[in-house]
């Protein structure tokens, strides 16, 4: 669990290592792929007169642009921490999370937009051609959501970019049946139809992840942490009477911290001593929460009266 009191260590403890770093040459294997696919549909769009491959490879660069964040964010977020940056720039992981969510919603709307221009001019698309180039696209998302799918478990920079490959591959399926459908039928209307289906199957995933990356930048308390059985536990430890200013939030992914002040009753600070107390503390939130780094202050009772508002 990782719940713990540092003693000397320079600014605030090491917050360096994020969920996402693990994830580093993956991300790059997907950007890689992600580019090379997204050059393969620009030509294959064009050549075919086809909207849906164009809006899928447009989609693919927002992609290649949020995985080149998403690895700029991993450099940055694991640099150490500094006088002034005490937390390092883990941070920066959000940030980029927070950038592709921007980015996903512009290009939902960019597809849906052109969609309905295609209803308003309809132009002839080449099934055949489009049918090729969407399995091309399809076979490289697999690819490439397969080598994201264990990190964006543990990292919302990595799910951002899960997420983005996820809606790509979605695309190509949407490009997959739009061409079935001209070269069995010949209803143009199809490719259209495609394309807003693949701008609304962005939007849903992208409001998911806004809120996630809106909830730690406003630093509410981690999902699976309940701020009340917290307070509960620290409590019902023997001594404690009261618990107070008790803070939970996250850094960036896989790094949640803890902060309380503790009003432990002087018979008990004298028979256990302020490390012993620390050790319960630690022990108590340790065994049942996944909390990163605890910092607790420990205070006899009517100490919070004297306490700076500014420090509350």
């Amino acid at each position: 669990m990782g719940a713990g009191h540092d003693h000397g260590q320079p600014h605030g403890g090491p917050t360096t290592g994020t969920a996402a770093a693990a994830y580093r040459g993956r991300l790059r294997v997907a950007l890689s792929i992600t580019l090379t696919v997204m050059v393969v549909e620009i030509v294959g769009g064009l050549v075919a007169d086809s909207l849906a491959l164009i809006a899928d490879a447009t989609h693919m660069a927002t992609d290649a642009l949020g995985l080149g964040m998403a690895l700029l964010a991993i450099h940055f977020a694991n640099r150490p921490p500094s006088a002034r940056r005490t937390f390092g720039y883990a941070r920066a992981e959000i940030l980029a999370a927070l950038a592709n969510c921007l980015l996903l919603l512009g290009v939902g709307g960019y597809v849906l937009y052109e969609a309905i221009q295609r209803f308003v001019t309809p132009t002839q698309t080449e099934g055949g051609l489009t049918l090729v180039f969407g399995v091309i696209g399809l076979a490289a998302n697999m690819v490439s959501l397969s080598l994201l799918v264990r990190g964006q478990r543990e990292s919302l920079n990595v799910r951002g970019a899960f997420l983005e490959v996820a809606a790509d591959a979605l695309g190509s399926v949407a490009v997959l049946v739009s061409a079935v459908v001209i070269l069995t039928t010949g209803w143009q209307a199809a490719d259209p139809i495609a394309s807003i289906a693949i701008g609304l199957m962005i939007v849903p995933r992208t409001v998911k992840l806004l809120r996630e990356t809106l909830d730690i930048l406003l630093e509410s308390a981690p999902r699976d942490v309940d701020m009340a059985e917290v307070r509960a536990h620290i409590l019902a430890l023997p001594g404690v009477e009261a618990v107070h200013d008790l803070h939970a939030w996250t850094i960036t992914s896989g790094l949640p911290v803890l902060s309380a002040h503790v009003v432990v009753s002087g018979e008990v600070l004298d028979t256990l001593g302020h490390e012993k107390m620390l050790h319960e503390l630690q022990s108590c939130l340790g065994g049942h929460f996944d909390v990163e780094h605890c910092t607790f202050q420990l205070e006899p009772g009517g100490h919070a009266r004297h306490e700076a508002k500014v420090c509350r």
